[in-house]
């Protein structure tokens, strides 16, 4: 498997075909989809990988699939991704990442997310990236902040707005150093 991104237990490549089934059910957990509006139906998902593949061709970067490398098994995605959605802090390049739930407390976010960054400008020439989390993600938030991203405000996020389990997203950023 040739890996674009590469850890000591992880490998983050661009999506594959058979990525599509364990996706599609991670989108349907409610408990991997609960700082999000909505569960996602089949067909988003499927639209969302669709998204990212193009993303990657485009740009060399998106939100990667990740594999932990002992099993070679599919465990959600980490990565950067061009956002454009209106803010004051949009268009940027924004760092997410979903796993599924046995993935979990197992420090792979933190491991995966660092990698992205450590990779994001000698790989793919990005000076500054942001990432956000909706003020109940506590859990993001505390990866935000092992990787050394530092806050820098909050932001009403155009998916969440109206939703009452949400008020806001809390912005975190890191900038290269030269």
């Amino acid at each position: 498997m040739e890996y674009i991104i590469k850890t000591n237990r992880l490998g983050l490549r661009n999506w594959k075909h058979s990525d599509e089934l364990p996706f599609i059910e991670m989108g349907k957990d409610a408990e991997v989809m609960r700082h999000f509006p909505t569960v996602l139906s089949d067909a988003e998902s499927l639209d969302l990988i669709k998204r990212l593949s193009d993303h990657y061709k485009e740009y060399g970067y998106t939100y990667f699939a990740v594999d932990e490398l002992e099993t070679g098994e599919f465990i959600g995605f980490t990565g950067l991704k061009n956002q454009i959605w209106e803010s004051e802090f949009t268009p940027c390049v924004d760092m997410g990442w979903r796993l599924k739930r046995a993935a979990w407390g197992k420090g792979f976010a933190t491991e995966a997310a660092r990698a992205c960054l450590e990779a994001a400008w000698p790989k793919f020439g990005l000076k500054e990236v942001l990432a956000f989390a909706t003020d109940t993600n506590l859990a993001s938030q505390r990866v935000m902040q092992k990787i050394g991203m530092d806050h820098i405000g909050k932001v009403q996020h155009p998916m969440i707005k109206g939703d009452s389990r949400f008020r806001h997203c809390e912005v975190y950023k890191f900038t290269m150093q030269a």
